[in-house]
């Protein structure tokens, strides 16, 4: 009985060492298999990975960096054809661009027991301005099928040496077989950055290489060349070599409340430490925090655009002329630039066109306008200071790094702490930045180069309290009206949405939210003033609110409001859940009964608490006569609650869901 497992497991491992990964070279067997034998739930699984990063010496143009890369993705399901569209990513700046060659691809499926091959045709591989910074190549194989393998290969040549693309070893859907390979000479020492929970140990080596130069040596003789020399000469160097091979390596899959799966992603960072070339100096880059400030610093960019002053003096002088009030100043110069200066969409901690240039224009992108902010500050006297930050989308610089740095912001120092602001968001206001910039910590850095981290959350709980008043009549509708307050990142997104959408799509996107609500008498208050909170409140009737069994109707008190779903499934989680705020919902419903029903029975009272104050649920609930009243209090105290705290939370939306859930029973006087 105990052969047949160890036959199969033994015959499984020789299959999988025997595969040939050369390049076009797929098996039949690849094209048999119905389902990942360690994943049966992936739609599509890498069969093989293959990545070689190395530089190459061109003589007319230096050191450029190559990157190679070979798929081959076996295809299981249709919802697996998402893989077979492959975006390639290609950098530029100004004159200098990366490129992409040697592109083949092909599509194999197995027709009458028979490998055969469909090639991807070149016309139908289309390359797009993403923006003013990147193109990206784009193809999808053809003659997809259930079944199919697809596998491309294609080379990138870019003049960014120091930009190494991450390597990744952990991807949406599971890998069979990687293999990775980085080679730097030795002027260029790169500190490679370990993230994600997979152990990942490379196999580093060196080698000997050489660079040979070659050039000519014409003589002339009165009018006429006489004779042509060549001449070439060799420079011997070390090359760093680090080797990584795995196998079976699981898929990463998307959590709810993740900052940036890629936080997690196994993967490794090679980050440019310094250059040491024959007879120069070394010119380091990120090998501190204090050398990545120095080098942010010293770029033309960055400080001397906060030394400009000349093009704002006068409107700024106007503006704040007659206050004294320090934080009065910062108020008014705030809305000054962000009524004035439009974000371009453009993220980057240094300036593209300059201040100046924006200023006049009024369009900029994220550095020129919060430089320029920054600078306005400290022409008024205050204590202000660009932050860098790593948005949620770019990850978390856990590591001396430049590249981790993708957008600044600027802080404002006082006795009392620091005030953040971001001029890129119309609907902003201190200490309230657009969620794109809510990622753990920014890094304040100052005019002597000093630098500190400090957390880019808000400590003050943006709150959304809901007050509702219904009748609910004898056959479970409802007609009733309902108010919104909103402030802090509540209400910055409330004005996002409603301001920036036309308003009768915006009122039919909110009925559909609730299954179908009929609105009337819809009303916002204090959209334009942002230091008031928002309020939303409209009239509104909704059918069958309530189930009428004999003589009985059965509610829950909360109707449309409450929490259907816990967004908590995973038995097991090793990512912090990251709510991005602190916030709180408070809910106060009177339901008023229909003639000559009573109540029978209601929920009980309930309060829970997360442990440490993370949070806490309150359920209060009272009836009197011909009516129920209802105060539901939901608290997140912490923008970020650990995995270790994991269960505890499933359980607590668990038993949240549960009491909301919960019905009063009304029956017939």
């Amino acid at each position: 009985m105990k052969l047949l497992p160890i036959f199969f497991i033994l015959s499984f491992s020789l299959t999988v060492f025997s595969q040939d990964y050369d390049f076009g070279k797929v098996s039949k067997e690849e094209l048999e298999e119905k389902f990942d034998p360690l994943d049966s739930s992936a739609s599509a699984v890498y069969l093989y990975k293959n990545r070689k990063t190395f530089f190459e010496y061109k003589q007319e143009e230096g050191f450029v960096l190559i990157t190679e890369i070979q798929d081959r993705i076996k295809i299981y399901n249709k919802e697996g054809f998402e893989y077979a569209t492959k975006e390639v990513g290609l950098y530029k700046y100004k004159s200098d661009e990366e490129k992409i060659s040697g592109l083949k691809a092909y599509t194999y499926n197995l027709i009458n027991e028979k490998v055969e091959d469909t090639k991807l045709d070149k016309k139908d591989v289309f390359k797009n301005e993403q923006s003013k910074y990147k193109n990206v190549a784009k193809f999808t194989m053809p003659n997809l099928k259930e079944g199919s393998v697809i596998e491309y290969k294609y080379r990138i040549e870019s003049p960014f040496y120091w930009n190494v693309e991450d390597f990744e070893f952990q991807y949406e859907i599971p890998v069979k077989k990687l293999e990775a390979k980085f080679e730097a000479p030795e002027y260029f020492i790169f500190k490679p950055n370990v993230k994600g929970f997979l152990a990942i140990m490379p196999k580093n080596e060196t080698e000997r290489d050489k660079i040979t130069f070659r050039s000519k040596t014409r003589k002339t003789s009165g009018s006429y060349v006489s004779s042509t020399s060549f001449n070439s000469s060799d420079l011997e160097f070390v090359k760093n070599i680090s080797s990584f091979d795995l196998s079976d390596v699981p898929a990463l899959k998307e959590e709810p409340y993740v900052n940036n799966i890629n936080n997690y992603r196994s993967a490794i960072q090679y980050e440019l430490s310094y250059t040491k070339f024959p007879q120069s100096t070394i010119k380091y880059y990120s090998t501190t925090w204090e050398d990545v400030v120095k080098t942010i610093y010293q770029s033309s960019s960055f400080d001397n655009e906060l030394d400009k002053t000349g093009y704002f003096e006068d409107d700024i002088d106007a503006l704040i002329g007659k206050i004294s009030n320090p934080m009065e100043r910062a108020s008014l110069i705030f809305n000054f630039v962000k009524n004035r200066v439009k974000w371009n969409g453009y993220y980057g901690k240094y300036t593209d066109e300059g201040v100046r240039k924006a200023y006049v224009s009024q369009v900029g992108n994220v550095a020129e306008i919060n430089l320029m902010l920054t600078g306005m500050l400290r022409y008024a006297g205050l204590n202000a200071n660009p932050v860098l930050v790593s948005t949620r989308q770019n990850g978390i610089p856990l590591f001396p790094t430049l590249d981790g740095y993708n957008y600044v912001i600027s802080g404002i120092e006082t006795d009392n702490g620091v005030i953040l602001l971001d001029a890129t968001n119309k609907y902003s206001t201190p200490n309230v930045l657009p969620f794109r910039a809510l990622n753990w910590e920014g890094r304040i850095i100052r005019k002597d180069k000093s630098s500190t981290t400090i957390s880019l959350y808000p400590n003050k709980i943006s709150k959304n309290v809901v007050t509702m008043a219904v009748d609910l009549s004898d056959n479970g509708d409802l007609d009733g009206n309902v108010r919104f307050v909103k402030t802090g990142h509540n209400a910055m997104g409330f004005r996002e949405d409603y301001l920036e959408t036309d308003k009768d799509q915006f009122l039919e996107s909110l009925e559909n939210k609730y299954g179908g609500m009929e609105i009337d008498e819809f009303q916002v208050e204090n959209e334009g003033d942002l230091s008031k909170p928002i309020m939303e409140s409209y009239k509104f009737i909704k059918e069958s609110q309530a189930d009428i069994i004999d003589d009985k109707i059965y509610f829950s008190p909360l109707f449309f409001l409450r929490t259907k779903e816990n967004p908590f499934k995973l038995e097991k989680r090793e990512f912090p859940v990251d709510f991005g705020y602190p916030s709180s919902s408070t809910y106060r419903i009177t339901v008023n009964l229909p003639e000559g029903y009573k109540i029978e029975s209601m929920p009980e009272v309930v309060m829970l608490s997360l442990p440490d104050s993370l949070g806490s649920f309150k359920y209060i609930i009272s009836g009197q006569g011909t009516s129920v009243q209802l105060m539901v209090e939901y608290k997140i105290n912490q923008p970020i609650i650990t995995s270790l705290y994991y269960d505890t939370l499933k359980e607590f939306f668990n038993q949240m869901i549960t009491k909301e859930s919960e019905q009063v029973v009304l029956t017939k006087i």
